[in-house]
């Protein structure tokens, strides 16, 4: 596997379970692109295909947590501590569009359901509640960084 640091295996660890609500230890092969746009990665689509198609060999339309970490890895490549920060600013950015420094849990619900559609209400309401830790109803910078790579 390319180089991942910690930092970034646990952020793909967290991305992978979020996609995976039912914990079948696999995701659908197009919420890779999700979760590789939504943390602000360009990527080659012929070439993401390709590796997917690879990683993919039933053509099961899923990978497993492996197979993501190399595709991911293979697009994170060369990223450090303070790109990956930039990037999740980026995504937060698009989301605090007043730029306050934070968004409603609404909004993060919206980007959770998006990512998830399989997610249950109650599911959403107990990751908002582990993300919103001080219960103000939004979600600042800061908490956002530790869902996204559990520091």
């Amino acid at each position: 596997m390319a180089d991942v640091d910690d930092a970034q295996l646990q952020l793909l660890k967290r991305a992978f379970s979020m996609f995976d609500s039912a914990k079948r230890g696999s995701i659908e092969r197009e919420k890779v692109r999700t979760i590789l746009t939504t943390l602000g990665h360009s990527y080659d689509d012929k070439e993401l295909e390709a590796m997917l198609t690879e990683e993919d060999p039933e053509d099961t339309g899923t990978v497993n947590f492996d197979s993501f970490c190399r595709v991911a890895s293979h697009f994170l490549e060369n990223e450090d501590e303070e790109a990956l920060q930039k990037e999740l600013k980026e995504a937060f950015r698009l989301y605090d569009k007043e730029g306050n420094g934070y968004i409603p849990t609404s909004s993060l619900r919206e980007i959770l359901a998006a990512l998830d559609d399989q997610l249950t209400s109650d599911q959403l309401n107990e990751m908002i509640a582990e993300i919103d830790t001080d219960s103000s109803g939004t979600v600042d910078f800061d908490e956002f960084m530790e869902m996204m790579t559990g520091d």
